[in-house]
């Protein structure tokens, strides 16, 4: 005979088989292996709207998206139905040489919607590929324009750019660097603008700013302006905790240097293009216009990997003029058809329901929702826009003492990390620096889903706080 509980028991078996299958033959990314036999790793099955749910039963809020890529949360079958029947017409073509509609479509849809000049898109599958081509390409323009010296690269400390090794020279991570080293050569790093903690202490405000660009300028000069091919940026940098501009006119401050040592500016906006800022592009919610924007993630709201660079006009010039030139670069699913429709389908969902406007109407509700946790002892710092927000974890919130590292560790993954989890949010705990948790909601997110997240990370944040005491 079978009774309630037999359904639930098969389920808790298919649970443990895939547990042991993990453990024995999935190598996770960025993830203590060690650690594989001791613990019962979340395998999320399945999701719906904003929530997801594993193997085991247990429900979560995504309260980041994935990985900032799930823009319009779960279940869309529409996004699914137009993969199919792309796969059924034609599954794959390169761009090399050839094109097909889908590509060219959305080429053409992408143009439209960037902001000036950005009227040409290379096509790639993922963030890293994205600033690996867009620095390649920074390269070979300065090359094809008569100035070969051009190769150096600044971008800020602590920043995240990716993991092929372009990319990684980018990332000013020290932690993800150093298993790789040496890495190519001529990448240099800023200050950049946690103005929590200032890199010229005493600062802020628009003396903060100045001596930021002034950095930029000073390092420019240092090296000689020849030599230097582009400056990459995160309109809000991921690693370290969201971090925002000090001002409104940073970014028009450091534009102005770039085009008085003609530096290209890159703008990395791989979590943050496709609404989650409440813009379309993030350079739109700080009112900068750079030369290339690199973007992946929310592109198809992850429904197929790919990714895109979107470029200025004046940067096919040279390639243009020479008629045996061509950009030496190439990937082989670059483009891929399938995915390529289906960001035009997800393109055609935001258009239609308005994404972008609801992450803008709401984005001040989630910003008190979050600054209303600043009550709790170990809150330090609440910081982001849009749907991309941080909270930085403090010892003392008046002196805004750090945790030391070695407490650092169990704080988040011992205790804050685990908890979320428990209560059924997935957040990122992070501790690249000072320990943050971040939050990058679905873009569909409303008021419910927000208040869901918040009221989860009050409760964990007030028992590790009590726990500290």
């Amino acid at each position: 005979m079978s009774g309630p509980g037999d359904d639930r028991a098969d389920e808790r078996h298919d649970h443990d088989d895939l547990q042991d299958l993990a453990r024995r033959h999935l190598w996770m990314h960025f993830t203590r292996m060690a650690r594989a036999p001791e613990l019962d790793w979340p395998v999320i099955a399945s999701g719906d709207g904003c929530h997801v749910t594993d193997t085991a039963g247990r429900r979560y809020l995504d309260g980041l998206s994935g990985l900032f890529t799930s823009q319009l949360g779960y279940g869309r079958r529409e996004l699914a139905e137009v993969a199919a029947e792309q796969a059924g017409r034609m599954h794959y073509f390169p761009l090399w040489s050839h094109a097909h509609p889908p590509a060219i479509e959305l080429a053409a849809r992408l143009a439209g919607l960037a902001p000036g000049d950005l009227n040409r898109v290379f096509l790639t599958v993922s963030g890293s590929e994205s600033v690996e081509s867009a620095l390649k390409l920074a390269r070979q323009f300065h090359r094809a324009n008569g100035e070969p010296g051009r190769y150096k690269v600044i971008s800020r400390v602590g920043s995240y750019h990716g993991t092929t090794m372009g990319a990684l020279a980018i990332t000013g991570l020290a932690q993800f660097r150093e298993p790789f080293e040496p890495l190519p050569s001529g990448f240099l790093k800023v200050p950049n603008c946690n103005a929590f903690r200032p890199a010229f202490p005493g600062l802020s405000g628009e003396d903060l700013t100045d001596a930021l660009i002034a950095s930029v300028e000073q390092q420019i000069l240092a090296e000689g302006a020849h030599t230097v091919a582009a400056v990459f940026v995160e309109p809000l940098q991921n690693a370290g905790g969201c971090l925002p501009p000090p001002t409104d006119t940073y970014y028009a401050k450091l534009r102005a240097v770039c085009d008085r040592h003609g530096v290209l500016l890159v703008s990395d906006e791989v979590i943050c293009a496709y609404g989650r800022l409440g813009t379309m592009f993030g350079c739109e919610r700080y009112g900068y216009q750079p030369d290339m924007i690199t973007t992946a993630k929310g592109l198809t709201s992850g429904y197929s990997p790919l990714g895109a660079v979107l470029v200025s006009d004046r940067l096919m010039e040279p390639f243009l003029a020479d008629p045996r030139a061509s950009f030496t670069h190439g990937i082989t699913f670059g483009g891929h058809p399938v995915s390529c429709a289906v960001a035009l389908a997800n393109l055609d969902i935001f258009e239609r329901e308005g994404v972008v406007d609801h992450v803008d109407r709401h984005r001040h509700t989630f910003r008190a929702l979050l600054e209303d946790l600043r009550d709790i002892p170990i809150v330090g710092d609440v910081r982001g826009e849009g749907y991309f927000w941080a909270l930085e974890l403090v010892k003392d919130q008046d002196t805004r003492a750090r945790f030391d590292r070695d407490e650092v560790e169990p704080l988040l993954r011992g205790l804050v990390g685990p908890r979320l989890l428990e209560l059924g949010l997935i957040a990122r705990a992070d501790d690249r620096g000072d320990p943050v948790l971040q939050f990058a909601p679905p873009l569909v997110a409303g008021p419910a889903e927000l208040e869901e997240l918040a009221g989860i990370t009050r409760k964990v944040l007030e028992e590790a706080s009590a726990t500290l005491r």
